[in-house]
């Protein structure tokens, strides 16, 4: 089916509503078979996804696209298809008092919300779509995906493995530029879940409020990492080497900003290129590299970098960069901007780049304070021996998850909600907290056979007695 004769995100939607509609209530088996069929899916056309996420970035590894986009979705679907079916079941609650003398009895019962709408990201272009899906799906609800047109080869790819293995009244893909993304925000679909910047996050979520839709907004930010005197520095920095590494930075969750006690901020350094300079022995031709997306993110990131520089920050380097090799394969190295201006570039965006800042305290409370004074990031990392200090950090900080020893760990727990808070997002997927979330959580009251309220005086007309009980349960 050719683009021009696609349904659109309306059509498929209202098809999606009529089918959900009419099908009742959603067994156990049917969620499963769903999830089984996206994994089918993906088993199915793995091979083509693999290589249209390389041909989008031009050039990613292979190895990261099956590790991070392929397997971390099959992980993610198949978590949900085993655990669905315990998580259906009504919640019992306390009932009304005195009622519940009665007879009288609660539940929360769970239902599907309907139909998901759900926009995902060119850096994870299939992880984006497919682990909310599968939170989506357990919850028994049906859903149209819009792939990022930034990464156009994996969208008409995934577009061709869901019309192959997918009915599109439970799955289908929508595909097109950011003006389809902009119509795709205004249907009024029961839920709606975006992964990208603050800024667009922001557009949604206003479009979104005209039908009343709820959203999922899974946003990043600039993800600090504190690194404690108690730390190994040599341990630290190959963690956050091999964290910031991954996708050449571009992950919501990559570190951003490094904080380290100003007499260890030299052996970091030279630690972080020794690292990084072993994993990554040349740039410019290297496969395990990720390249820049696209020149704009390119040019992007290297004008945070000179920007800071021209403001005075010390920029140190670790990898070699053959210069026009480099900038035409749009493969960095990992640059290090040490303490700039605050109101440099890199100091005010997320840097989703192989770039990083450090920034130096004498006690990290400092550190803490300069942190909370910025907005909720989507991940902080701690790094120490320290418990007592770990603590502290986890008790006067707040972000969407925690890492402790290592960086860009968390988002892989299954079995544990992901998300951000504030400007980094709001709500979950993964887990039974996905599951939450995209169910309606639905209060019932059942009365019980007799009702005490007549003959205890508590209908019209009132009494003075019934007055006086009322004041009785006045109590502190």
């Amino acid at each position: 089916m050719s683009q021009a004769a696609a349904p659109s995100a309306a059509a498929l939607l209202q098809a999606q509503q009529r089918a959900f509609r009419a099908e009742g209530p959603v067994p156990a088996a049917v969620r499963q078979q769903r999830l089984q069929d996206v994994i089918a899916m993906l088993l199915k056309h793995e091979g083509a996804l693999v290589t249209a996420m390389g041909e989008d970035f031009g050039g990613r590894p292979s190895v990261f696209s099956l590790m991070n986009d392929i397997l971390g979705s099959l992980g993610a679907l198949k978590h949900a298809r085993d655990h669905l079916a315990g998580w259906m079941g009504d919640d019992p609650r306390p009932s009304i008092a005195p009622f519940d003398n009665f007879g009288a009895t609660a539940w929360v019962r769970y239902q599907p919300k309907g139909v998901v709408g759900i926009i995902g990201t060119w850096n994870a272009p299939l992880f984006t779509l497919l682990s909310p899906l599968a939170s989506a799906l357990a919850a028994g609800n049906r859903a149209v995906l819009k792939p990022s047109e930034v990464a156009p080869r994996t969208a008409a790819a995934l577009a061709t493995a869901a019309q192959d293995c997918l009915d599109p009244e439970v799955v289908a893909v929508v595909t097109g530029d950011a003006a389809v993304a902009a119509d795709f925000t205004r249907q009024p679909f029961n839920h709606l879940v975006f992964t990208g910047s603050t800024a667009v996050g922001r557009l949604v979520m206003q479009a979104a409020a005209q039908n009343l839709v709820p959203v999922t907004l899974e946003l990043g930010g600039k993800s600090p990492v504190l690194i404690g005197q108690s730390a190994d520095i040599a341990n630290a920095a190959e963690r956050i080497a091999v964290g910031k590494s991954l996708n050449s930075g571009q992950l919501c969750v990559a570190p951003d900003t490094v904080w380290v006690h100003a007499a260890q901020l030299d052996k970091l350094i030279a630690a972080l290129q020794q690292v990084y300079g072993g994993l990554y022995p040349d740039l410019a031709t290297n496969a395990d590299v990720t390249p820049v997306v696209n020149e704009h993110h390119f040019a992007r990131v290297e004008s945070y970098v000179a920007d800071a520089g021209a403001r005075g920050a010390r920029v140190a380097m670790a990898g070699d960069w053959p210069m026009a090799e480099g900038v035409a394969s749009r493969r960095m190295p990992l640059r290090l901007v040490v303490n700039p201006p605050a109101d440099s570039e890199i100091s005010q965006h997320e840097i989703f780049g192989p770039a990083m800042v450090l920034r130096t305290f004498n006690d990290i409370r400092e550190a803490v304070t300069s942190i909370n004074q910025g907005e909720r990031p989507l991940a902080l990392y701690y790094f120490g021996q320290d418990a007592a200090e770990q603590q502290w950090v986890l008790d006067h900080t707040l972000s969407g998850g925690v890492s402790i020893n290592d960086v860009t760990m968390h988002p892989a727990l299954h079995d544990a909600p992901f998300g951000g808070v504030g400007a980094s997002g709001m709500g979950h997927y993964h887990g039974r907290e996905g599951f939450l979330e995209f169910s309606h959580q639905r209060s019932v009251y059942s009365a019980g056979a007799h009702d005490p309220r007549r003959e205890w005086g508590m209908l019209p007309p009132y009494t003075a007695a019934f007055e006086q009980m009322l004041r009785g349960a006045l109590t502190p």
